[in-house]
């Protein structure tokens, strides 16, 4: 069985962790998975927006009970996994499992229902948006096994929820509920059912023009610096203004019709 799943359909990727029995834990085959399936839908032809989820109840419960076992003797079971090296900031497995999501040129929707715990929470932080059941439960666990959060955890969370929060959290380990995710910054929204509610905004976002999503998604990802982000607005913004699909957008508008874009190369 794939530990990842995925199913596209007009533009959608539905990427679901697929280890239910196991509460989609983490395990090399899922770290693997992960980032495989990640670095897969990069350069995924026609492809507008993904939704990331688990199957069954929860949506990743963190480490594998058996890579504890194997810290015992100094081990780390995510150091023997095999990846094909990477150009981007992230190096070591599990950091490539959760940043590879941010790596994707199009907006990712995480769907977060149970648990999302330690390195499950941290993949899910590699997602654009987190909608997530008011009763999910989510924790920055790490510190409960003497750890500290390394799959790009550390350096997410200060900008989701600020440094006090973020310290407040990992210090703890202590276990938040969706509604007190959505609170503190940690989770976008509420939903009764994360994952229709994901698909269809992930649907919604299909429909506007590939270009401009696209364009967007990389100037909201820059590093705060307002200089290089106003000229970066300025670039993106030229290279819009008059192209195929932003002609097209407005067209349709005007026309009142389903606008028909053409998807980047």
């Amino acid at each position: 069985m794939d530990r990842v799943s995925i199913e596209i359909s007009q533009g959608v990727a539905d990427v679901r962790l697929n280890r239910a029995d196991k509460r989609n834990a983490l395990d090399p085959a899922m770290f693997a998975a992960l980032a495989r399936a990640g670095e897969r839908l990069k350069s995924e032809p026609g492809l507008r927006a993904v939704v990331l989820s688990g199957e069954g109840p929860d949506f990743c419960a963190g480490l594998d009970f058996a890579a504890f076992q194997a810290m015992r003797s100094g081990d780390r079971i995510s150091a023997d996994v095999d990846l094909p090296p990477s150009d981007g900031p992230a190096k070591a497995t599990g950091q490539r499992a959760a940043h590879v999501w941010t790596e994707l040129p199009v907006p990712v929707i995480a769907a977060i229902t149970g648990h999302a715990l330690g390195g499950g929470l941290q993949v899910a932080l590699g997602a654009d948006i987190r909608i997530v059941a008011p009763d999910a439960k989510l924790s920055v666990l790490e510190i409960k096994w003497g750890l500290i959060p390394d799959m790009t955890g550390t350096q997410v969370l200060p900008e989701l929820v600020g440094r006090d929060v973020a310290k407040e959290l990992t210090f703890t380990g202590r276990v938040v509920s969706g509604e007190e995710a959505v609170a503190l910054g940690l989770a976008t929204r509420v939903a009764g059912d994360p994952r229709a509610e994901a698909l269809e905004l992930a649907r919604s976002i299909a429909g506007r023009s590939p270009d401009a999503i696209r364009a967007a998604k990389r100037l909201l990802d820059l590093p705060r610096d307002p200089e290089a982000g106003f000229a970066a607005e300025q670039r993106e913004i030229t290279a819009l203004i008059g192209s195929p699909n932003q002609v097209e957008a407005v067209t349709a508008s005007f026309e009142k019709r389903a606008p028909r874009f053409t998807d980047p190369a």
